[in-house]
């Protein structure tokens, strides 16, 4: 009897065609497979040197061959096929030269049978599309073949995108776990200044810094395409939460009225693995902001998850406010401690008066909810003080600060905190 392995190996389809994806597809194609060419089994195997093992099967009742079932390279059906030394019609199994004797045709009960190759577009022989019936069927012919071919390269096609997306991940792993490996991501500091109460650019000063991360590593990619090839990858949660690991390193380096501000997006917080990396930290002192632009479906588990955080003290930001709905949605299902107007908002504020009229109706409903407000993306002296009328509370962009290292943002804090501070150590 053919040896049986436990389920499917590395790089198996199933694991290529996750479920609710690929595989409910294949899936689907052998069951049409079998029910056209009355068959009782139809099945995929890939082709290896160890055997030809089965990725898929279906079959209209109990049958011994399942996922996993392995085919010896030196009496599997398959093999025979691909090498040609079995035709693609077995009228009768029971009655042809090569499969009479063949243990498998008395194990598995082969009658009649159909295989072809699945061959990719490179030209690599992945394995084969079969099926068999527990009967004879003598009039299967050439037309049953045709369709048979077609199927199989339908098939070979979807395999091949499968295969191909499978080496784009683990490219991307290699690339993302190399980045990490030289160092990155590196973090730098983006102050914010505190605008309620002060009179001009000389009175404001720095109350907290939005941690960002930078990459070194090559080929150039921005940070936001650095995130989302680990997402692509799954690595994303691993990234966020090393780049978050990175920047609370720092939290203490600051004055304790300064606070320091992190992102993260709603599936860290989910994973519970947020909550164990503060653990050891002075969560009052810590800014969340959750960056996350598309729709969460149920808010629910997200607030019940940040609810232990904030009830310690920790603070909650929403950023891009006016930039989208889901956006709204965050702020509105979570009433985070501040929310951040997006750039888009707040540049040319001074000139487009739609743009204050919507920043005007942000800050009031800010204020009724018990939130401040934070500008993004300031950059001139006529944004900031149009902003700083409007009862914006804190602010923060190129005209204020640039994203600098650590020792930069320390010395302009030590000189007052101001911009021209920071200007200053910038330079």
């Amino acid at each position: 009897m053919a040896d049986v392995v436990p389920g499917p190996g590395d790089g198996s389809l199933a694991d290529l065609l996750p479920e609710g994806t690929g595989s409910h597809g294949v899936q689907r194609l052998l069951n049409t497979i079998r029910r056209h060419m009355s068959m009782n089994v139809a099945y995929v195997a890939r082709l290896g040197a160890e055997g030809c093992v089965v990725q898929h099967v279906d079959a209209d009742g109990e049958s011994p061959l399942r996922v996993g079932y392995t085919f010896a390279p030196d009496s599997g059906y398959c093999h025979c096929i691909v090498g040609g030394a079995l035709p693609a019609i077995l009228q009768d199994a029971a009655t042809h030269p090569t499969t009479c004797s063949n243990e498998l045709t008395q194990d598995l009960d082969i009658r009649a049978h159909m295989g072809v190759p699945l061959v990719l577009e490179d030209g690599e022989v992945y394995g084969t599309l079969c099926c068999y019936s527990h009967q004879p069927e003598p009039t299967l012919g050439d037309r049953d073949l045709q369709m048979m071919r077609g199927f199989a390269e339908v098939l070979a096609y979807r395999i091949g995108e499968a295969l191909g997306a499978d080496r784009n991940r683990q490219a991307s792993i290699n690339t993302i776990e190399q980045m990490i490996a030289a160092g990155d991501p590196e973090i730098v500091f983006q102050p914010i200044y505190g605008l309620r109460g002060s009179e001009s650019m000389d009175s404001v000063t720095m109350v907290g810094v939005e941690c960002l991360s930078r990459f070194r590593s090559q080929p150039y990619r921005p940070p936001n395409e650095w995130f989302d090839l680990a997402h692509s990858a799954g690595l994303g949660q691993e990234l966020e939460l090393l780049a978050i690991a990175k920047a609370l390193k720092f939290i203490d380096r600051f004055p304790s009225n300064v606070f320091i501000c992190v992102n993260s997006s709603p599936d860290v917080i989910l994973s519970g693995k947020l909550d164990a990396l503060l653990q050891n930290t002075a969560v009052e002192r810590v800014v969340l902001e959750i960056t996350e632009h598309s729709t969460v479906a149920d808010y629910r588990p997200l607030a019940d998850a940040l609810g232990s955080l904030r009830k310690r003290g920790m603070h909650l930001a929403i950023d891009d406010a006016g930039a989208g709905y889901a956006n709204m949605r965050h702020i509105l299902n979570l009433l985070p401690d501040t929310i951040k107007l997006d750039m888009s908002l707040t540049r040319n504020i001074d000139t487009d008066p739609h743009r204050r009229a919507l920043a005007r109706a942000l800050i009031h409903f800010a204020q009724d909810i018990g939130s401040r407000i934070t500008a993004e993306g300031v950059e001139t002296t006529s944004e900031l003080e149009m902003l700083r009328s409007l009862g914006v509370d804190q602010a923060q962009g190129y005209y204020l600060g640039r994203p600098a290292e650590l020792e930069n943002v320390l010395m302009a804090i030590d000189g007052g905190g101001g911009p021209l501070a920071m200007a200053a150590s910038a330079s």
